[in-house]
């Protein structure tokens, strides 16, 4: 049999639900302006902690979003999702009835799944013992509720899977809906992730020693750590041609992506796999280090973390470094939803001809080495058309994804 041609993917629809804004329209604005969405802790009691700011979706309320669902029967994380994933149909202009009697479905990307449910099932079992937990909580905690909350929300019958492969998920969720729709084993789909902020969370990265201790200040000399965050990023991918066909606002090409585990160490990240997974997303976009015009940094704000991006980026680019930011110093560490946020901050500077910023950026480190230009402060007006967007996890999970503007 004939072998079935490979399709041009195209990104179509944004959705946001992030820390500086809901809808792609306010995400764009506050990323453009360095808008810093850090704030007292208000999802739980965070007295115990010296660090107490998180990066909270604080104006959030699922019903003035969503149609279908009913919030009070879904998990935080799973209605952050759902109503990503309904801005980006809307964003994309597409007819809700051509996206549920299609191939469509979503992938969607977690570190902690269900949290916010599963702190509160703590507490009950704490205080109330095993038969005081909360049936309707139970039946909200499985991680794979997360995709399967954006399919139920827009009505669709493909696949809806949770990847669950921490601060990577969102672009591993992007390269798998890519490849399913450059295949043709689907149509349209959903790609993104969701994550809440919770105590468990909060209180691992403290107990590890990496919170900041005040905001995140990525790539900084006197950067300290991160501050987790939540929210939902959902972007909607189709075929070139049915694009074009539907008249559709094209954000940008996916080009390719590459992934890899060196699982070298759990929590320390590997600057030859990084870079050898970034030298495969190249080769798998069909583009050269030279042709990147913008680097979108996993970039924590852990001493780290920060030392060794940069380490692998130089040994992929040399010593023509392009410009690097991270989105996390706006919008602290949204675990599962990380590289989807980065993903959609690609797509805006792509349209509006931007590169994002590092915020509270007061000197760059100086032993990242020369050249590190990290956008300090507010975006700059510029001229992009190939970015490369950084998700890495713990364990060594690492993912590249390569975004174009279409041509």
């Amino acid at each position: 049999m004939p072998e079935t041609p490979v399709r041009r993917v195209v990104i179509t629809g944004l959705g946001a639900v992030s820390p500086v804004g809901i809808g792609v329209s306010s995400f764009a604005d506050a990323v453009r302006a360095g808008r810093v969405g850090i704030g007292p802790v208000h999802s739980f009691d965070a007295t115990p902690f010296p660090s107490r700011k998180a990066a909270e979706v604080a104006d959030f309320e699922p019903a003035a979003v969503l149609r279908n669902l009913d919030p009070d029967r879904w998990g935080r994380s799973a209605l952050l999702a759902a109503a990503a994933s309904r801005l980006a149909v809307e964003d994309s202009g597409i007819d809700s009835g051509t996206l549920s009697a299609g191939r469509a479905g979503s992938i969607m990307g977690t570190t902690s799944g269900e949290s916010a449910v599963a702190q509160s099932l703590g507490g009950q079992w704490v205080t109330q013992g095993l038969k005081g937990l909360e049936p309707g909580l139970v039946g909200q905690l499985p991680a794979g509720q997360i995709a399967g909350a954006v399919n139920a929300e827009l009505g669709l019958d493909g696949d809806a899977q949770t990847i669950p492969t921490a601060c990577s998920a969102s672009n591993y969720a992007l390269g798998y809906a890519f490849d399913m729709v450059r295949s043709g084993e689907a149509d349209l789909m959903l790609a993104g992730g969701a994550d809440s902020v919770n105590r468990l969370t909060h209180a691992g990265f403290y107990a590890l020693g990496a919170m900041a201790k005040d905001l995140p200040q990525p790539f900084d000399a006197g950067r300290s750590g991160i501050v987790t965050g939540e929210g939902g990023a959902a972007l909607l991918l189709e075929p070139l041609d049915h694009a074009l066909a539907r008249g559709a606002r094209i954000y940008a090409e996916v080009l390719g992506y590459a992934a890899n585990c060196d699982a070298e160490h759990m929590v320390h990240p590997d600057a030859t796999s990084i870079a050898a997974c970034i030298r495969a997303a190249h080769r798998d976009a069909g583009v050269t280090p030279e042709q990147i015009d913008y680097i979108c940094a996993h970039g924590t704000g852990t001493p780290t973390n920060d030392s060794t991006e940069i380490r692998a980026v130089r040994q992929v680019f040399g010593d023509r470094l392009p410009p690097i930011s991270s989105i996390k110093s706006m919008l602290g560490h949204t675990m599962g939803a990380a590289s989807g946020f980065g993903a959609i901050a690609c797509c805006t500077a792509l349209e509006q001809d931007f590169l994002p910023p590092t915020a509270n950026l007061v000197e760059t480190d100086p032993e990242l080495g020369p050249g590190v230009d990290c956008v300090p402060g507010r975006g700059r007006d510029a001229r992009v058309d190939i970015v490369q967007n950084h998700g890495f996890a713990f364990g060594g999970n690492n993912v590249i994804t390569i975004l174009g503007r279409y041509s």
